[in-house]
């Protein structure tokens, strides 16, 4: 078994390359400095530091073994704060990131449920329309939409379906739309270019049919706007159904689905965190946000 000071001693030599300078740092006398080293050689039976001019350096085998000995302090430390967070009460700073799509409609009401619960912790709560490549630690984020390998743990929250959605002004302006064919005669709501290659409608009678847009005379990269215009009457857009759901409960009669059963692929909810270690703070989070994700959002889905 390793001493930890001896450790700890070797370590910061190896940083500074003198006992002096070490043993000022350490707050040690030069004489415990030494002997702290002098006992893990003797424990490895291997000489680790020699001198050369002023400064110790390494030997091959002090190269090789401060790669174990960083290691070694990296997971003693890692243990202590695990240790230290079970005597304490879940508190301290956590990062969460929204998709937009998500902000208002659900997060909103989360996050101040959570804050509640867990009175010590404090919240920096973002929200984005592009999928994050990296996360720091204490970060968690909710993605909406498909995902690509990122380096992170992706978990499954749940799926939104989604329809054609206009306004009853516009339809009632409009020619008639029985089939997705017709929707070439109309004005198209286009959110981030999100169906560069065509989309590709499903209905559960009829069959399949691949739906290019037509060019969108208004694009937005935001889904509160996106929303917004289809319901001032601009044109046709894809809407997920809850998103609809809960802005009818404040504006009903604004958004009709016009081509009933006509839908693409469900956009997949997806929780994205670091692997590894998490903090109790982030795991609390985490464990939140999956118990309040709601039942409308894990509707079986077999294509995933």
């Amino acid at each position: 078994m390793y001493d930890f000071d001896e450790l700890a001693a070797f370590a910061d030599v190896m940083a500074t390359g003198s006992l002096t300078r070490s043993a000022q740092k350490l707050g040690l006398a030069k004489s415990t400095l030494s002997r702290r080293i002098s006992q893990l050689e003797a424990r490895l039976n291997q000489p680790l530091l020699r001198r050369q001019a002023n400064r110790l350096i390494p030997t091959e085998a002090g190269l090789l073994f401060h790669t174990y000995c960083t290691e070694l302090l990296a997971m003693a430390n890692h243990s202590q704060e695990a240790l230290a967070e079970l005597r304490e009460e879940i508190s301290g700073l956590v990062t969460l990131e929204a998709h937009g799509a998500l902000a208002r409609s659900w997060m909103s009401e989360t996050v101040n449920a959570f804050l509640n619960r867990y009175p010590k912790v404090e919240l920096a709560l973002h929200t984005r329309e592009t999928p994050p490549s990296k996360m720091h630690s204490n970060s968690v984020h909710v993605w909406l939409g498909h995902t690509h390998e990122c380096g992170l743990n992706q978990e499954r929250l749940g799926h939104l379906t989604r329809g054609l959605y206009a306004s009853p002004r516009y339809l009632a302006a409009a020619c008639a739309l029985t089939h997705p064919d017709e929707l070439e005669h109309h004005a198209w709501v286009d959110l981030l270019d999100s169906s560069p290659n065509g989309l590709l409608l499903d209905h559960p009678e009829q069959g399949e049919y691949l739906f290019t847009p037509p060019r969108s005379r208004l694009r937005v990269d935001l889904t509160a706007l996106h929303i917004d215009a289809i319901a001032s009457g601009q044109g046709i857009g894809l809407l997920p159904h809850w998103l609809v759901e809960k802005r009818e409960q404040h504006h009903p009669g604004d958004l009709i689905n016009c081509l009933p059963g006509w839908e693409p692929a469900p956009l997949p909810i997806t929780l994205l965190y670091a692997y590894g270690y998490q903090s109790r703070r982030t795991n609390a989070l985490l464990e939140f946000l999956r118990e309040c994700a709601p039942k409308q959002w894990r509707i079986p889905v077999s294509a995933t």
